[in-house]
């Protein structure tokens, strides 16, 4: 079957290559280069990488413009396989594929149709997620469901961890979808229920900044929902101060304290900090300009930490 795939972030990478291996990617789709660092230097997508690495023609349009929908149609693909790509298309652009398109969404659909499903799901506290592949719509996320898998969550996942296991998991399910359509089976999708539908937006780097008036357990789902990025922080003495690694302090503390105060060094737990409900204990943390440290390694070089109040 002749594919033309889109997708850009590491999700869709394993995808990308399962896809290439058991049938003929005509072309790739994946966003432009965009600028990243200090430097500001331009740096492609993973699928772009990938895609190179495995020599396939690549295309990276800023607009599905009518040239772009030429260049495609001279591809001659059957089906559009989408995993992360991010964009809605239009009806001329899917009129191309004869068999129509396809997409692999990190969710358990209609749960969470938009940009940062698994985020959303952590901040939650979900029980559970998984992987959808539904057919494409015109509206974001919407298509019938061809497929899914779920997988069980311990509430130690970040979104870092959880998007490695659902991007193989989503491989997998998207090769088994693959194989049935190249067959030439007939795929009977399912609707989805719209009274179940939930929406996620775009993570913005502002979301990281804790509220310490909010519960310790939503913080925690904060430290690992923002995990690679934007990261969750605070401010201490002016600088910025991330929390790499928390938890929910099981015990009780007297000190009652303000939320934000930093109340006492547990030596089983970390750095024990006052919220509006609860107290968060602290592991792993890092000062703005300076490496990442265990909570003892940081306090044994700021002292003064204990009794401050963070986020002042």
């Amino acid at each position: 079957m002749r594919i033309l795939f889109a997708g850009s972030p590491s999700l869709a990478v394993p995808s990308l290559e399962r896809t290439a291996r058991e049938h003929e990617v005509v072309g790739v789709l994946t966003c432009c280069d965009r600028p990243a660092g200090r430097g500001g230097r331009l740096e492609p997508s993973p699928v772009k990488e990938r895609s190179l690495a495995l020599g396939l023609p690549l295309l990276q349009p800023a607009r599905l413009e009518a040239a772009v929908i030429d260049e495609v149609k001279r591809l001659e693909p059957q089906l559009l396989v989408v995993a992360a790509f991010g964009r809605i298309f239009r009806k001329e652009f899917l009129d191309i594929f004869p068999a129509g398109g396809i997409n692999l969404h990190p969710s358990l659909l209609p749960r969470y149709r938009g940009p940062s499903p698994i985020s959303a799901a952590i901040l939650e506290g979900e029980v559970e997620t998984g992987v959808t592949v539904q057919r494409l719509a015109l509206r974001f996320d919407t298509g019938d469901i061809l497929g899914q898998r779920a997988v069980a969550l311990d509430g130690s996942e970040t979104t870092g961890t959880l998007t490695a296991s659902l991007a193989e998991l989503g491989a997998e399910l998207l090769a088994e979808v693959l194989a049935r359509l190249a067959a030439g089976q007939q795929i009977t999708g399912t609707s989805q229920d719209e009274g179940r539908a939930s929406y996620c937006r775009l993570v913005r780097k502002e979301d990281g900044r804790i509220d310490w008036g909010e519960p310790a357990r939503v913080i925690e789902r904060k430290v690992r929902a923002y995990d690679p990025w934007p990261r969750a922080d605070t401010t201490w003495n002016g600088a910025s101060l991330l929390l790499l690694k928390t938890a929910v302090y099981p015990g009780t503390f007297t000190d009652a304290g303000e939320p934000g105060k930093v109340l006492a060094g547990d030596r089983r737990h970390g750095l024990l900090v006052r919220t509006g409900d609860g107290v968060l204990a602290v592991e792993r943390l890092q000062l703005q300009f300076k490496k990442p440290l265990d909570w003892r390694s940081f306090l044994n070089g700021h002292p003064d930490l204990v009794g401050a109040r963070l986020g002042g």
